[in-house]
């Protein structure tokens, strides 16, 4: 069974940063790409940023570009988002998933708050 754990969430101010974590188990987590989504209350759920199982290749959203760094450590099936410059627009749940350009397995989130 597909699990895909995600913490770090919590209450910051604007300007702060934060590092989610994403403790994958039950599968080869170094075959696999994965990325991060986030949904904030009331909107649909947008992607954020992926990265190929090598981590040599990532993607993000034009949104999060610069401010946001994706990256794994297949030894420890860790997925990792270092968010920096956090604004109130940032405010959501993040969620984990697996996948590189489809994405059929979600973890459960973890809530980011942002505050200005």
């Amino acid at each position: 069974e597909v699990q895909l754990q995600a913490s770090g969430g919590g209450l910051v101010q604007a300007g702060d940063s934060l590092r989610l974590s994403c403790a994958a188990s039950g599968f080869t987590f170094s075959d696999y790409g994965m990325g991060w989504f986030r949904q904030a209350t009331g909107k649909e759920r947008e992607f954020v940023a992926a990265v190929t199982w090598s981590g040599g290749t990532t993607n993000y959203a034009d949104s999060e570009k610069g401010r946001f760094t994706i990256s794994r450590d297949n030894a420890k099936n860790t997925l990792y988002l270092q968010m920096n410059s956090l604004k109130p627009e940032d405010t959501a749940v993040y969620y984990c998933v697996r996948g590189w350009t489809l994405y059929p397995d979600w973890g459960q989130g973890t809530l980011v708050t942002v505050s200005s």
